[in-house]
């Protein structure tokens, strides 16, 4: 009775090691809500002030793809938020940010009043920033219309038509604009397979094991891999991981993989040659979207002797 109640408690806490190692891979991976920025094909950035009026010195400016170093357009995965980021040839650096207000996505044809600057705005407010290089006010006040969005996968925009006007720190004074731009297609969304071998090899004198498998992937992925292995004993489990196993996937044909451990979790038993339980958590984020994927396997495998 005291063998098999040691038993229970060494399964017991060997279960829960493994949770908690499993459960700790995932909850440091997800990225959802984080925004993105692509770069625009096709679009204009426009916007003019009268004489006095802060940002735009009382000038008029106009602004595309082709004329521009960098003209990218960004929002968050939530669809709550959309922007225009340009730098000119010589430098210098507009950016234009509308917001929701707090938990509310963009919607085509709303015109989004009342709007205000951070730190200022409340959650229900919805939020305009516009600046450049030198010239940047916290406070301020305007409005903005979405005509038009378009969104692809996570939050990706493919279209954005919209105008605004902002008052700088109490100024009577508008700088007025409009926003178009279209995107590429977007980016393939990340998927990808791991796949474990049902046979691996125990070093008897140490009862370091060597499992492997292949990874396979439809776009280029730094995938990482938590293995681990258990084997019910007469008497005992053994047990043993390796965490954090970086795997390089290209598209094409699978990427094979081994790595080796003892029984390290509860190192009071050896892995030996027999009937196994081999798993496999896996994650990768995807280099276009800010979102990681992640996939599971399990498989029964066989140790032979190396």
């Amino acid at each position: 009775m005291m063998r098999s109640n040691a038993l229970v408690r060494s399964v017991a806490r060997t279960a829960t090691v493994l949770t908690a190692a499993f459960a700790l891979a995932v909850t440091v991976v997800p990225l959802a809500g984080t925004a993105q920025a692509h770069e625009a094909v096709t679009g204009s950035l426009s916007f003019s002030g009268e004489p006095g009026e802060y940002i735009s010195g009382g000038q008029s400016y106009a602004y595309t793809p082709e004329t521009t170093e960098m003209f990218d357009i960004s929002g968050p995965t939530s669809e709550s938020a959309a922007g225009a980021t340009v730098v000119t040839a010589e430098g210098e650096r507009w950016d234009l940010s509308m917001s929701a207000p707090y938990g509310q996505k963009l919607v085509a044809g709303t015109t989004y009043s009342n709007a205000r600057s951070w730190p200022e705005a409340l959650p229900e407010d919805p939020k305009l920033q516009f600046s450049t290089t030198d010239r940047y006010c916290e406070s301020g006040t305007g409005s903005f219309t979405v005509s038009h969005i378009v969104y692809g996968p996570h939050g990706y925009i493919r279209e954005v038509d919209a105008t605004f006007e902002r008052y700088c720190s109490g100024s009577t004074l508008p700088v007025r604009g409009e926003l178009h731009a279209r995107m590429p297609e977007p980016p393939a969304e990340l998927a990808f397979g791991v796949q474990l071998d049902t046979t691996g090899t125990v070093v008897t004198r140490t009862g370091e094991i060597t499992v492997g498998g292949t990874a396979t992937c439809n776009k280029p992925a730094r995938i990482s891999i938590n293995v681990s292995a258990y084997q019910t004993q007469k008497r005992t489990t053994a047990t043993g991981s390796h965490e954090g196993l970086i795997v390089v996937c290209e598209p094409g044909a699978p990427v094979p993989w081994t790595t080796s451990f003892p029984s390290n979790i509860d190192p009071t038993a050896s892995f030996q040659p027999g009937a196994a339980v081999l798993r496999g958590l896996a994650g990768a984020d995807d280099r276009d979207y800010p979102v990681s994927v992640s996939a599971f396997q399990s498989t029964d495998i066989t140790l032979v002797r190396s």
